[in-house]
């Protein structure tokens, strides 16, 4: 827990050097009333894993386990791809290019299937399958009927505007 949870800040702590750099190079974002939702989610996954793992007594299930490991080297070639663009808002900087390179080559939205797939791993690792399932669900709304379609709206604007060039 303690590691997962230094990862998550200092992820956090990446993405505001990011989100400054964006704003200072005149990004516009999108979608910035659901983005306190995520800070939500995420948290409360962190504690329903906690708790709920607790329960457990230490037992691992080494299949989730090793999945959720594999996962981390994905998530941060998806961060390394994305270079300073990489941030946790929907966040477009003028000029700055559309990422397609690394695993943009082979999924629209790389960094979304990765949480997922951590959402559900992580705490099924531990025996936490509650926490697994309410976080796969809310996350599934979140970016289904939220995130996705605000992004995709403001990457297909960026795209219109000619910016992309």
């Amino acid at each position: 827990m303690a590691a997962l949870t230094a990862q998550r800040l200092l992820e956090v702590r990446h993405a505001r050097r990011n989100e400054a750099w964006a704003r200072a190079n005149g990004a516009v974002e999108y979608g910035a009333a659901h983005y306190p939702l995520f800070f939500v989610l995420h948290p409360a996954w962190l504690l329903g894993l906690l708790l709920e793992g607790r329960r457990s007594r230490g037992e691992v299930r080494w299949s989730w386990l090793v999945l959720a490991l594999l996962l981390q080297p994905l998530r941060y070639w998806i961060i390394r791809t994305l270079g300073r663009q990489w941030n946790t808002r929907i966040l477009i900087v003028p000029n700055a290019g559309r990422v397609t390179g690394g695993p943009f080559k082979y999924l629209k939205h790389p960094n979304y299937t990765v949480v997922a797939a951590e959402l559900l791993s992580v705490p099924l690792s531990v025996g936490a399958p509650r926490t697994a399932l309410l976080a796969t669900v809310f996350n599934a709304a979140l970016l289904l009927l939220i995130r996705l379609p605000a992004e995709n709206r403001a990457l297909a604007e960026y795209e219109r505007s000619g910016e992309a060039a």
